[in-house]
């Protein structure tokens, strides 16, 4: 097992953007089913002790997934991923929006672009997230990197007893 593994989280205020990149010591192929499977999201994708719970989700180019962060005591956050272009096993791309419980979108959104590779039985994940404003990126940024460090130490966990 590798316990030296990358994780680097930057940002670029200027061209809104927002990069990661971290490592997992599991194969892509598990990392990737992790990131576009409903049923393996669900159980990493909120930072403790809220927890995710998605309503649908067809992970195909034009497809959807919509889906809310749970708090303890039953607070929804629901936001809409639209899935612009996917190539199976190493990108994917998605529109990212914040909504409400009927699926209206919050504007302005996000672009998220993920890569995957592998090397040595350890698989890197990059990602970048573009905001289209940067009043967005300001309120993102509020509590983001503590609660996205915390959803991806919770798919560590979950790599580990699925290996």
């Amino acid at each position: 097992m590798n316990n030296d593994l990358l994780f680097d989280f930057n940002v670029d205020k200027a061209a809104k953007t927002v990069f990661i990149t971290r490592e997992f010591n599991a194969g892509q192929s598990l990392v990737w089913d992790a990131f576009t499977k409903a049923e393996l999201l669900d159980q990493w994708g909120a930072p403790a002790p809220m927890r995710a719970k998605t309503k649908y989700m067809n992970f195909e180019v034009g497809g959807r997934r919509f889906y809310a962060m749970i708090s303890p005591d039953g607070q929804e956050r629901w936001a809409v991923q639209e899935f612009t272009s996917i190539t199976p096993k190493t990108n994917f791309k998605m529109y990212n929006a914040f909504a409400d419980k009927d699926e209206n979108r919050e504007l302005p959104g996000s672009d998220w672009d993920y890569n995957f590779s592998e090397q040595n039985g350890v698989t890197k994940v990059d990602i970048t997230i573009f905001n289209e404003s940067f009043e967005r990126m300001e309120k993102l940024l509020e509590g983001f990197k503590i609660g996205f460090t915390m959803t991806l130490k919770n798919l560590e966990e979950l790599l580990s007893t699925l290996s």
